[in-house]
């Protein structure tokens, strides 16, 4: 079964991220990819960082294309890991640190969010909030 990333999905992600950083009392960029790596759905909100729009959209490119969380991804691309110059690679697109998950049903990626803006740790956590949103709809 193919899953298309719906649009209105795609948005009530970026506004949980939105949400669990206006809880954490920061302002980030959340982004949402297609199975494709296609963006579907952007939001900045106000005060976030300039380089939060790329960033936010190349992590969840990158989770998508690696089928892995970037957070994840860093470990393996660090110097004496097994994709260690990961980050050289994808014409620039591909971001190693944390923010970046890919969505899955029945098992297929279907998507990813990304996210931009704090710490990783507040990226993660942001992203994560969508993220666990989106498992609990299958």
């Amino acid at each position: 079964m193919t899953f298309a990333m719906p649009l209105s999905t795609a948005f009530e992600l970026v506004t949980l991220a939105h949400q669990e950083a206006q809880r954490r009392a920061i302002a980030i960029s959340a982004a949402v990819v297609d199975a494709g790596g296609h963006l579907v759905a952007f939001g900045r909100m106000d005060g976030a960082e300039i380089a939060g729009p790329t960033l936010a959209t190349d992590k969840a490119f990158t989770a998508v294309a690696h089928s892995i969380a970037t957070e994840e991804l860093a470990v393996l691309a660090a110097p004496g890991g097994e994709l260690f110059g990961l980050q050289s690679n994808g014409a620039g697109r591909y971001v190693i640190f944390g923010g970046g998950i890919p969505l899955r049903q029945d098992g297929a990626i279907v998507g990813g969010i990304g996210v931009s803006g704090s710490t990783s740790d507040n990226d993660i956590g942001c992203a994560n909030r969508a993220a666990e949103y989106f498992a609990s709809l299958s």
